[in-house]
């Protein structure tokens, strides 16, 4: 879910900027033209940290079916941490590319499946129902010079986003039991 929900978020600020701008890649390894050609289609999402939501670890995931109880293990609800770079040669270009990321934002920060339109092909054919958040993430100048020394030292414009709550789960039961459907004590009645 995670490939799936970065793809949504591309999809969408692409719809935002009318093309396609915005491309999932690894910022640490892109190479940026050096005939300082300046594309203004250079905005890069990549994947730079995950949580797990430790308020939710102890949830217990079981359900009922008829007189059947299906236990599960615990789902895992995870933070995303995104990081939208804009390697633009041309500096004025990646500042406009940036502002318009954080005006789609602010403009939608939830997203479901009702109120998101993504292409239903590949890998997204069984993307089900889902919901998630995205706020803007302001790191320290101290935390921004240690993501980008962990990226290759060159810095980009750019700006990060935590995406909240993005819940997985595997479809697998480990345990079955019976639904408890009274209690005898065994005490008799004097």
């Amino acid at each position: 879910m995670i490939f799936e929900t970065l793809q949504v978020i591309k999809e969408e600020v692409n719809s935002y900027f009318n093309g396609s701008i915005v491309s999932l890649e690894n910022i640490a390894i892109i190479e940026t033209d050096p005939d300082g050609g300046g594309d203004s289609s250079d905005v890069i999402l990549s994947l730079i940290n995950m949580q797990e939501e430790f308020t939710l670890k102890n949830v217990p995931n079981h359900y009922i079916n008829n007189t059947e109880v299906n236990y599960k293990n615990p789902r895992v609800n995870l933070n995303l941490y995104i990081l939208f770079s804009s390697i633009n040669t041309l500096y004025d270009e990646s500042l406009k590319n940036l502002t318009k990321v954080v005006e789609f934002f602010q403009g939608k920060k939830v997203f479901t499946q009702d109120n998101t339109s993504f292409k239903r092909e590949g890998d997204m054919i069984n993307v089900g129902d889902f919901e998630f958040v995205v706020d803007l993430y302001t790191p320290t100048f101290e935390e921004l010079n240690f993501i980008w020394g962990t990226l290759g030292g060159k810095q980009y414009p750019s700006v990060i986003y935590k995406v909240t709550l993005l819940v997985i789960e595997r479809d697998f039961v480990f345990e079955k039991g019976r639904v408890v459907s009274g209690l005898n004590s065994g005490l008799k009645n004097r």
